[in-house]
């Protein structure tokens, strides 16, 4: 039986979009993720916040350098890949991102704290890689 790896958050941005230009032409870009989640224990109020490391390719890579910037609330659906690596010291790394095939932009900074209009909200996905935004 089939697995499924399917990951869904709604967050901040910590920081603009990274977008490196592969040597074969290919896009990537890559941004921060701030996801909060609040709860109460003994009555008192707390948040935990975790930081998700995004990754989007090609087409959304794109229209992420163009409409995606630090503070924003965004929705993204994708799945978790794991990598390993060697770092300048010879350390072995290991890390978890979310590569992202889906991407809505749901507030831009400067709309905080108000709530998007339907025509505000702007979603693409890795299938709509030929959009003009």
């Amino acid at each position: 039986m089939a697995g499924v790896n399917k990951v869904i958050l709604i967050g901040n941005v910590g920081k603009d979009p990274e977008v490196k230009v592969l040597d074969n032409g290919v896009r990537v870009a890559n941004f921060p993720l701030a996801t909060t989640e609040i709860y109460k224990k003994d009555g008192v109020r707390h948040e935990q916040t975790e930081w998700h490391n995004i990754v989007l390719w090609r087409g959304l890579a794109e229209v992420t350098e163009k409409i995606v910037k630090k503070g924003a609330t965004v929705y993204i659906e994708g799945k978790l890949r794991s990598r390993t690596w060697e770092d300048k010291d010879k350390v072995k790394r290991y890390s978890v991102e979310v590569v992202a095939d889906t991407l809505t932009l749901l507030a831009s900074r400067k709309d905080e704290g108000s709530h998007p209009h339907h025509e505000d909200v702007i979603t693409v996905t890795e299938k709509d890689t030929h959009s003009d935004i």
